[in-house]
């Protein structure tokens, strides 16, 4: 009797496509530098500290790779709204280890799914595997977490036709537990993936975590921008790049504006689109109530004057009175 082949369409978790995810990122690392904003081989480490001294990143790379870019992290957003998903579903045994396809990864995080889309997968794997981050980011107090984005990645293979049937990515503990907790991710927009600059993707993300829905927006110095966003390109040359963004004013859901601070600072002003409109609305109808409540105003005062004329109007003169 002949055994019977082992199964090679189903998975130990089955992760749908992205157009069926709401699409979650890991609000602690959408503010502060932890990605290399080039598509070249950046091996410069990131350094970051806030200006209160509390918050710390270091980002370093192995040569032989580089530093896992900005364009890597779309497989953290995948994992991330996959998880959250599952936990939507009422799965409790979020898994650290998530299983699916590279066509279905690539497809998930609208990219290239020929020849060069799967070797350029394999790179931004090893990448995140091997970018070593040091962080106070939920460390204990005088100590910094070490980690790496990927504890590991490996495909799995058919045992009879040696082909591949899966792509396995296993989290790191710091990554997953920063996603499995509900409050430390914020949803993104889907036009971020269309995104193709690194530093119109950082803005997006430091835009989402900090202006979020405020009406009134949000401002930032242009100096603490640079910061925040860990280019390595100098001021002057940052500048100029932002003012290119700036001018195109094409980021999904957030309008960008250059402004300056009580101290005459050069910075950036962003609001979302929707908070916005709400807010000219408010306006309108705020507007509008003042006409009113001032035509009920001018219109009572000409009632009191006409009431206060009319007696003297209407008062009839006697005869032979003078």
């Amino acid at each position: 009797m002949t055994a019977p082949k082992p199964r090679t369409t189903q998975f130990d978790l089955f992760i749908p496509l992205m157009r069926d995810l709401p699409l979650k990122d890991q609000r602690e690392t959408m503010e502060r530098p932890f990605f290399s904003l080039q598509k070249r081989k950046r091996l410069k480490p990131i350094e970051y500290h806030s200006a209160d001294g509390e918050v710390r990143v270091k980002v370093e790379a192995v040569p032989a790779y580089g530093m896992a870019t900005i364009w890597d992290g779309d497989i953290l957003i995948w994992a991330a709204s996959a998880l959250n998903r599952l936990k939507a579903d009422g799965r409790n045994d979020l898994p650290r280890e998530l299983k699916t396809t590279a066509y279905d990864l690539l497809r998930s995080i609208q990219r290239d799914t020929g020849g060069k889309g799967y070797v350029e997968l394999k790179a931004a794997l090893d990448r995140l595997a091997t970018t070593t981050i040091f962080t106070s980011i939920r460390a204990k107090r005088g100590r910094d977490s070490r980690f790496s984005w990927l504890d590991s990645w490996s495909v799995e293979v058919d045992p009879i036709t040696d082909k591949p049937i899966a792509l396995k990515i296993t989290l790191s503990n710091w990554v997953y537990e920063g996603v499995i907790n509900e409050k430390s991710v914020l949803t993104m927009h889907p036009d971020y993936f269309q995104l193709s600059g690194g530093l119109e993707r950082a803005l997006y993300r430091i835009a989402r975590k900090h202006a979020g829905d405020q009406e009134q927006g949000w401002t930032c110095r242009v100096s603490l921008l640079h910061e925040k966003s860990g280019s390595d390109s100098a001021p002057k040359e940052f500048a100029r790049m932002l003012r290119k963004i700036v001018e195109n004013n094409d980021l999904p859901e957030y309008d960008l504006t250059f402004t300056t601070t009580g101290d005459n600072s050069s910075a950036v002003h962003f609001i979302r689109r929707a908070a916005a409109e709400r807010a000219q609305i408010r306006a309108d109808l705020e507007a509008d109530a003042t006409k009113r409540a001032r035509r009920i105003r001018e219109d009572l005062r000409a009632a009191e004057i006409d009431g206060q004329s009319e007696p003297f109007l209407n008062r009839r003169v006697m005869p032979g009175r003078h």
